[in-house]
């Protein structure tokens, strides 16, 4: 294995994960960097990689790449966090590294062109280009909302009257994410902190329990839990209010993990 290691893997998604999984295992010695410890606690104990968490600033990403020699940055962030790929992008163009977005695999074609509702099989899909306006169009509508679109934007939610009874939210079980739900006035069982990607079995649950009549989630593709997430509000008989996915280039998992595999010589 390489002395000097020249990749960093910007995760937080399941193909960051097994970015890192495939460096361990053809001995490509890596830097790991997570948003979060819990990010970083998953990928702990693999050998060769070399795990670091905390959300860096464009001038921090740059202050590493240059002080670790890196020579190749691979963006496995996920697909809405699009101000953190625009740091990550402008920090590799500032210190002149090779730069490669992994993509996320999708459902089909239209998942990314932002889909109509009869692409997808079901007539109650409303189609959306933010948790903003996913919001405001829930402030019209009566009936219980289950919310699977991050703690992050889980503000926008209490524009909603009477959110508080109405809206149940779904986050990650963080410390972070469920102190900022309560501060915003998710408690008791309008607030649900739990580890996904979900299947089908388990949406369908909670709408169930919910009584939810409409379910919030993102385009998130296969790793996200997407077409789970169809499938559940389908048979519920509730309607998916999805928030469609950027456009993007990239390069899919397979293509990434050739380009690990180059020698240190051709990147860059």
């Amino acid at each position: 294995m390489e002395n000097h290691i020249q990749i960093l893997i910007f995760a937080g998604t399941t193909e960051g994960r097994m970015l890192a999984q495939y460096a361990s295992q053809h001995e490509i010695g890596c830097y790991v960097s997570t948003a979060t410890e819990y990010g970083k606690s998953i990928l702990e104990g693999l050998e060769g990689v070399d795990c670091i968490s905390g959300r860096m600033d464009q001038k921090e990403m740059e202050t590493f790449i240059s002080g670790h020699g890196i020579r190749l940055v691979i963006d496995a962030t996920h697909p809405f966090a699009v101000e953190v790929s625009e740091n990550i992008r402008a920090a590799c163009e500032k210190e002149k590294v090779q730069y490669v977005r992994c993509l996320r695999e999708r459902l089909d074609e239209h998942e990314t062109e932002g889909g109509a509702a009869e692409d997808y099989g079901m007539d109650d899909v409303v189609i959306v280009d933010s948790v903003e306006q996913a919001a405001e169009y829930l402030r019209g509508t009566t009936g219980n909302i289950l919310i699977a679109t991050g703690s992050k934007e889980l503000s926008l939610y209490t524009r909603i009257d009477g959110y508080e009874k109405r809206c149940f939210a779904r986050v990650l079980s963080t410390g972070e994410a469920v102190e900022e739900s309560i501060r915003l006035g998710f408690r008791g069982r309008h607030l649900i902190a739990m580890q996904g990607p979900f299947s089908k079995e388990m949406n369908l649950a909670l709408l169930h329990q919910t009584e939810a009549r409409y379910f919030v989630t993102k385009e998130s593709g296969k790793a996200g839990g997407f077409e789970e997430k169809l499938e559940a509000a389908k048979a519920a008989g509730a309607v998916l209010v999805a928030v469609a996915r950027p456009r993007e280039e990239g390069e899919s998992l397979e293509a990434v993990e050739r380009l690990m595999k180059e020698p240190a010589a051709e990147h860059g």
